[in-house]
């Protein structure tokens, strides 16, 4: 199957790869170009800026989650883009434990056969920008890494500059991007700031895409990801679980929290939740009084609640419902955010006490540091494996995701046992049954299938 794609990675975080991204999909998106973006890793964030800001569709594939032939499936499921850029993460080796290569977006490139860029920032660097160019191709045993591009450099300095690579590390250089500190994107302790918080961003994008047209040579780029597709055809086996069934006949309809509290989903959840039977039903805990007409089951994402801590707690009709349909046994997920919303309250960063939907006894505050940080292996009581029956992978009761959280809990739960995937670390965690998951743990769903048929199920049993 051709798939036309490039991965664009950097030597290490702050290289500004997820700027230069953004900007050659708007840039893309401008030439009338079918654009599917992708994120390696477990980030919410930048899938947003993808879709929101410059409305091109993004995914997440992490070889953590799925193994190299279901992330080849998700890869090419429904993708029928005139290209696909795949965004890294972190350094360009880096994978489990910052120690190891496996699911790093080296991992990734060398899955899909897919051509690499190296987005290189040289502020505060000259000539030793060969040096670091130098060992990263040393390390590249596939040969995988076609090009560089420059980031924040002078066109001065990149004229000097880009003969000297291409004649000392026989590497193409396929343009630069000058020092723009308007168009930097923020940060915040959990990543990037959301596209929703940035004013103008959408205008700076198209600026920004201005700019790479004149410094970038993109033609070159098309041509190096329609040369992958010619001479490294994709293929993957059948995974039923990834298709709707005949009909895809709606079985029930699950409310699902989406806002600027909420926020943080995985595209590839809702696929499976829908392909299971689920009607998804979005709505506001901010801004709405009730929960969806008629929905049998709830999904509360991750997000950022304790900014929108105050417009949570005011809302209290919609507080109320959540608790009431909780307590009448209503299937419900909740992740990280979502978990702390069930608490009786949370606290704010300037540390004032909000009431929230009171499911869960005490309350959650601000650590100060990390509580938690990277996947894990999410191991759920031994009962969830009967309902895991009828897929077509072996079944399990473990999930994987991740946890990457400043607040903690005073009733975090005890019935999930959480592992580290190089250490073998565990800890207990969340609460488990009668069709509930509550927990700080973000779940990716396509690497135990059986998980969301198992919660559809659930949905379905509660409504008769």
């Amino acid at each position: 199957m051709a798939n036309p794609r490039i991965m664009l990675a950097a030597p290490k975080s702050g290289s500004g790869k997820t700027l230069i991204t953004c900007t050659l999909l708007e840039a893309l998106r401008q030439r009338g170009l079918k654009v599917q973006a992708f994120k390696c890793g477990p980030d919410y964030i930048d899938p947003m800026f993808h879709k929101r800001v410059l409305g091109v569709p993004s995914r997440n594939l992490d070889l953590f989650f799925t193994g190299e032939d279901v992330t080849r499936a998700l890869f090419l499921k429904d993708n029928d883009s005139d290209i696909s850029v795949i965004e890294g993460v972190m350094g360009l080796y880096d994978g489990l434990s910052g120690t190891s290569e496996e699911a790093s977006a080296y991992h990734l490139a060398r899955t899909l056969n897919a051509p690499i860029l190296l987005v290189v920032n040289c502020r505060g660097m000259g000539r030793s920008v060969l040096a670091e160019i130098a060992g990263f191709l040393a390390l590249d045993r596939e040969k995988l890494i076609k090009g560089v591009i420059l980031n924040q450099v002078s066109e001065a300095f990149y004229q000097s500059i880009a003969p000297i690579i291409r004649e000392e590390l026989n590497i193409e250089t396929f343009g630069f991007f000058p020092t723009r500190k308007e168009l930097e994107i923020p940060s915040r302790h959990l990543g990037l700031l959301l596209p929703d918080e940035l004013s103008e961003l959408k205008s700076k994008m198209e600026e920004a895409a201005g700019q790479l047209e004149k410094s970038v040579c993109i033609d070159r780029i098309l041509e190096l990801a329609n040369d992958a597709a010619k001479k490294n055809p994709l293929t993957v086996g059948e995974y039923k679980w990834l298709n709707a069934p005949g009909g895809n006949a709606k079985k029930v309809r699950i409310g699902v929290a989406m806002d600027e509290a909420f926020c943080f989903y995985y595209e590839d959840n809702f696929r499976l939740l829908e392909n299971a039977g689920a009607e998804l039903c979005f709505f506001s805990p901010m801004r709405d009084a009730k929960l969806p007409e008629g929905v049998q089951g709830l999904i509360l994402g991750g997000g950022y609640p304790e900014l929108r801590a105050g417009e949570l707690s005011e809302n209290g009709a919609m507080r109320a419902e959540i608790k009431q349909k909780l307590a009448d046994g209503m299937p419900a997920l909740a992740e990280c955010g979502g978990f702390m919303y069930l608490h009786d309250f949370i606290q704010s960063p300037e540390g004032e006490e909000y009431p929230m939907a009171g499911v869960i006894p005490g309350g959650c505050r601000n650590s100060g540091k990390l509580v938690r940080f990277g996947y894990a292996m999410f191991q759920m009581p031994r009962s969830f494996a009967s309902f895991s029956d009828g897929m077509d992978e072996n079944v399990s009761n473990e999930i994987r995701g991740h946890e990457f959280h400043y607040y903690d809990s005073d009733a975090c739960g005890e019935d999930c046992i959480a592992v580290k995937p190089v250490t073998g670390r565990n800890w207990k965690c969340g609460y488990f049954g009668d069709g509930r998951y509550l927990s700080f743990g973000h779940l990716y769903y396509p690497s135990n299938p059986g998980f969301a048929k198992w919660f559809v199920d659930q949905c379905e049993s509660w409504r008769k």
